[in-house]
């Protein structure tokens, strides 16, 4: 048992400092030169941190330059960068609002706190004339925050099912159980429904699910 908690916090560990490599790139493409001081207040992290990670980065390839003394710091290289299609003021404006409302679906599947590190990447990889946008767009165009939902215990089961193509019985516990092979999930204004790669045209509404299996089993 122990060894496998400290599996899961090694993976962990690898999994928050892989996130960190990856902004710590799209602050410097984005923004140019930044102090170790800079990018450890930006990240939460010490600057001795923040040194080791751009020693990893540039062990693994990356141009990172290290600039010392007074007006030194750190950037990419030979015009290192990660070209984005530019969008319009109106586009990101658009962009913007959507991503600041999320579909309840995100809270059902348990992906809330992936969304949020998701936008924060995807945020400050944009050009900084675009990330000003999105920035001007929260200010001027205030929404309500969407209720708080709990995550959906069966819906995450069922969608990752169907991601991994898994084989599943519905009313596991019934007398007249129903293997199904799980194709998409749909959120409806009733609920979730499920599609059935063996009935496709007729889903099965989420009060009709009931207890469910989980096969190892997978379909193609």
């Amino acid at each position: 048992m122990t060894n496998c908690v400290i599996v899961e916090e090694t993976l962990g560990e690898a999994t928050m400092r892989a996130s960190r490599l990856l902004r710590i790139l799209l602050i410097l493409q984005n923004r140019g030169r930044q102090t170790s001081q800079q990018l450890a207040t930006e990240l939460e992290v010490a600057p001795r941190t923040i040194l080791r990670d751009v020693d990893a980065m540039s062990e693994a390839g990356l141009p990172i330059v290290v600039f010392q003394g007074q007006g030194g710091g750190i950037e990419l290289g030979f015009n290192y960068r990660t070209r984005l299609t530019g969008l319009t003021t109106q586009e990101g404006e658009a962009m913007a609002l959507q991503l600041a409302a999320p579909n309840s679906a995100i809270d059902a599947l348990g992906l809330r706190g992936i969304y949020e590190t998701a936008r924060a990447k995807f945020l400050e990889s944009l050009p900084d004339r675009t990330r000003t946008v999105f920035e001007a767009t929260d200010r001027r165009f205030a929404l309500p925050d969407p209720p708080n939902a709990d995550s959906d215990l069966y819906v995450m089961a069922l969608a990752q099912a169907v991601r991994d193509k898994q084989i599943v019985t519905l009313q596991a516990r019934s007398a007249n159980p129903r293997k199904v092979h799980p194709l998409a999930l749909t959120l409806a204004d009733d609920g979730w429904r499920l599609t059935d790669a063996l009935n496709p045209d007729t889903p099965i509404h989420q009060v009709d699910w009931g207890d469910l299996n989980i096969s190892s089993r997978r379909f193609s």
